[in-house]
């Protein structure tokens, strides 16, 4: 089993930036597609990006392309998620998810392990 943890989510304002972060537990993830998902109050969970086991391959939605860089430190366990030049439709809960496979699944519902979630609030 993989535990995963996310940190970071907070309140900013447009055009402001976070981190997040996602630490995992219970076994290493480096064999693992790593993604960050995301769902919106009425709205059903969206991917947002993810990275191949290596780091070597990375996926973004349209809507954040250019704006948000998803990296993964496979020493320490960790995947992170920069977000810049955030917009109010950014606002959601961001989970992080993870699946054993060397594909990367592009589809939130292809993901096998998530964390709690984090809220990210964008204000206008």
């Amino acid at each position: 089993q993989v535990q995963l943890v996310e940190s970071g989510g907070g309140l900013v304002q447009a055009g402001g930036s976070l981190r997040l972060s996602c630490a995992a537990s219970g076994r290493t993830v480096s064999s693992y597609a790593m993604g960050w998902v995301r769902q919106a109050p009425g709205k059903v969970r969206e991917f947002v990006t993810g990275i191949s086991w290596a780091g070597g391959s990375t996926y973004y939605a349209d809507s954040v392309k250019g704006r948000f860089t998803i990296s993964r430190d496979n020493a320490k366990n960790t995947v992170c998620l920069q977000m810049n030049s955030l917009k109010p439709e950014d606002t959601a809960v961001y989970y992080c998810a993870a699946r054993r496979s060397t594909i990367v699944p592009a589809i939130a519902a292809r993901y096998d392990y998530w964390g709690q979630g984090t809220q990210v609030t964008v204000s206008s």
